[in-house]
This record gives structure tokens, C-alpha cells and sequence, in this order.
């Protein structure tokens, strides 16, 4: 790995955990499961606009892809809330567990679908 982009997925890394920090505080378990369904978005926005398109320097894409989302994002935290909720109720824990997992696919999609769409108007602006 390039020095530029450890320090950027650095810099950038602890961005993104203060980022999820305040979320969960302000949020409790609802803060993990916002950042997780946002990042999921983000990402395949990123990947799917900023990347695919060229549009960033590649430190910068690694920095923001997996310093800031990948801080911002995390399965530890995920992992943590399915497990403390599920021990005060089965049910609410596996619908912390439904609603994560089919809401970060879906936000994913929808990520992807809104900057594939983007190019496509911008491309036909340019």
C-alpha cells in the first residue's frame, strides 16, 4: 500500500469512527443500525459514481471508500447490538438483525441505481 493512501485511510478512519461514535450515543442501537444502512448507500455511491467514474485520486477513493466508511461502518458494532438486543428479546434481535440485513442490500442497491443514473444524466450534460 502507498503511504498516501495508509494516511489517508487513516486520517480519514478516524473520522468515521468519531462519526459512528456520536451516532451511537445519540442513538443507541438505532445510531449503529443508521450508520451501517448510510454507509452502505455511501459506499456503492462512491463506488458506483466516484470510483467507476475516475472522478477522485485513487488516495483520496481509498481514503473515503475504506478509511471513512469502513470506520463509519462497522460488523463488530453490529455484531454487538444483534447480540445485547437479542439477549434482552429473541425478537427484537432478529429483527435488528432482518432489518439490517436486508435494509443494507437494499440501501446498497439504491446507491448503486442513483449513480448509475447520475452518470447517465451528467454524461448527457457534458
Amino acid at each position: 500500500m502507498k503511504l498516501t493512501n495508509a494516511i489517508s485511510v487513516a486520517v480519514f478512519g478516524f473520522a468515521g469512527g468519531v462519526f459512528r461514535g456520536l451516532l451511537s450515543t445519540a442513538f443507541d442501537a438505532n445510531g449503529v443500525l443508521v450508520a451501517n444502512l448510510l454507509g452502505c448507500f455511501l459506499l456503492a455511491f462512491l463506488t458506483y459514481y466516484v470510483i467507476e467514474r475516475d472522478l477522485l485520486a485513487g488516495w483520496l477513493n481509498a481514503g473515503l471508500g475504506t478509511g471513512l466508511i469502513g470506520a463509519f461502518t462497522t460488523f463488530s458494532s453490529f455484531s454487538m447490538t444483534t447480540i445485547k438486543l437479542t439477549q434482552h428479546s429473541p425478537l427484537l434481535g432478529g429483527a435488528y438483525l432482518l432489518v439490517s440485513m436486508v435494509g443494507g442490500l437494499a440501501m446498497a442497491g439504491l446507491g448503486m441505481t442513483l449513480a448509475r443514473r447520475l452518470g447517465r444524466v451528467v454524461d448527457r450534460h457534458a
